[in-house]
């Protein structure tokens, strides 16, 4: 990420730009608040003003976030992308949890570099250090957990990744000027149930209906269920069960959360999870400046303004899905994926019609009969060689260093060709740049999309192509001769 330029932070502060909201945020010395450009409260005098590239930067140097414009909502907006492709992975492992129970020195032994290297790195690109980053992650959760549920402090503590009570008390004290409980006595929160909402902040523009068309077209039934402009599934995380329900609000650039759980565990690493599935991360204008350079997507990205690569929820479950036959382009046999959910998925009472199981784990297909689901022998040998490698952690969508290293890792598990481990890999591993060629054969092209070719890839595959350059030539040679004419 190149360095802050005042001038342009300082333009964007005076016309409250939303194009520039995450991109930085600016803390006041006066009153040791930091705030988004677009704070409706007036901004201190310049000199009173210290810019700062991420919102977990302006927190490690001792600033509150501002109550009127939420700064902490803005956590995980695109400061952080631009970023080298090691911060990028670095950060996403930090999201999932990798520092609650694993060091720095072993963070980075997994991106294959450093520990000191890697901090210079974070501190050279976000100002702040891994550790820094990963506390302020377990803050924003707990501070959630707080103000919006029921559960007993020692259990958020826990949850949230803090190793003692004491750290959890001074984070929380440091962050807010208030202790846990009297932050919990002041917000009203709810009891009673393990239900929770969130809002999470995307950035605009925001193609929300293709979005939904293209996770409606692939929904796995009695698993996932699109309906009234809302996504909603069965989820399962470390011991958590129950359902989340995604629908976009009209209030703001948001998606309102609604989770059912049957505990609140790990809530950062569901908010994480959420975040890739709908990729809130990205940076809509920044991409389309790019893709919108070559002739072939130019009038597809203007037509469907923030198109995002849609995640899933979990990267084993997308590697079952390719194998019995999705691709980016075709959805698959919905028909053969619910014989296989029904046989072999864990059932699960829930409070929405149509959601009846939990996706198949790896270890209920080791030694199935996958045979009665209707599957090939060919597909029920790369179900067991996948579910072997993820049984054992052989398979990881999260710790490769490279795309290159992800799709290798993924073509040795499930044996399959380069294109299907790019798709796999472009929504189980959110690699911005894998691109499934054999689907769409742009040609030589592709190499001028990078570093977001997956973008390119889903505008390619959206909706009905227009038959202009190379779609017409393939049409033209697959056209049969006409009959002469008697």
């Amino acid at each position: 990420m190149a360095p802050l330029e005042p001038s342009i932070c300082w333009q964007a502060i005076y016309s409250r730009d939303s194009r520039f909201d995450g991109r930085f945020f600016a803390g006041a010395t006066t009153t040791g608040l930091y705030c988004r450009n677009v704070c409706p409260v007036p901004f201190a005098r310049p000199k009173h003003i210290v810019l700062f590239p991420c919102a977990e930067a302006a927190e490690a140097a001792g600033f509150r976030p501002c109550k009127r414009c939420q700064a902490q909502a803005a956590r995980g907006t695109p400061a952080w992308l631009g970023t080298s492709a090691v911060v990028a992975r670095a950060l996403r492992l930090i999201l999932g949890g990798a520092l609650n129970e694993g060091s720095v020195e072993q963070l980075a032994a997994r991106l294959g570099l450093g520990a000191r290297q890697l901090r210079r790195l974070f501190v050279q690109r976000l100002g702040t250090s891994p550790l820094k980053i990963a506390t302020a992650q377990r803050v924003c959760s707990a501070k959630t957990l707080i103000g919006k549920s029921s559960v007993p402090m020692t259990e958020i503590a826990f949850s949230a990744g803090f190793r003692s009570i004491r750290e959890f008390n001074h984070a929380i004290h440091e962050s807010t000027g208030q202790s846990p409980t009297e932050l919990r006595r002041k917000s009203g929160a709810v009891s009673g149930n393990a239900g929770l909402e969130l809002h999470l902040p995307f950035r605009e523009p925001f193609a929300w209906v293709e979005l939904l068309a293209f996770l409606k077209a692939r929904a796995v039934l009695g698993v996932e269920k699109v309906s009234d402009n809302t996504y909603r599934r069965t989820i399962e995380l470390a011991g958590s069960r129950g359902t989340l329900a995604v629908s976009q609000i009209a209030s703001g650039p948001r998606l309102l959360v609604q989770l059912d759980l049957d505990r609140l565990d790990n809530l950062a690493q569901i908010v994480e999870r959420i975040r890739r599935l709908f990729d809130l991360g990205a940076d809509p204008l920044r991409i389309a400046a790019l893709l919108s350079q070559d002739p072939q997507l130019r009038a597809r990205v203007e037509r469907r303004p923030g198109l995002r690569v849609p995640g899933v929820w979990d990267g084993f479950e997308a590697a079952v899905l390719a194998a019995l036959g999705q691709r980016l382009t075709a959805p698959g046999s919905r028909k053969l994926v619910a014989a296989f959910v029904k046989l072999f998925g864990i059932p699960i009472e829930t409070s929405i019609t149509g959601l009846a199981y939990l996706f198949p784990r790896a270890e209920a297909l080791l030694d199935a009969d996958l045979a009665k689901a209707g599957m090939s022998d060919a597909q029920a040998t790369t179900l067991r060689e996948l579910a072997r490698r993820a049984a054992s952690k052989q398979l990881n969508f999260g710790g490769a260093k490279t795309l290159e290293e992800t799709v290798a890792q993924i073509r040795l598990a499930g044996g399959f060709d380069e294109s299907t481990a790019n798709y796999i890999a472009m929504r189980a591993a959110g690699e911005p740049d894998a691109f499934p060629a054999d689907e769409l054969r742009p040609g030589a092209a592709a190499e001028t999309w990078r570093p977001w070719r997956a973008y390119a890839a889903m505008h390619l595959a959206t909706g009905k192509p227009r038959l202009d350059g190379y779609y017409a030539q393939r049409r033209r040679k697959a056209r049969p001769p006409s009959a002469p004419s008697s």
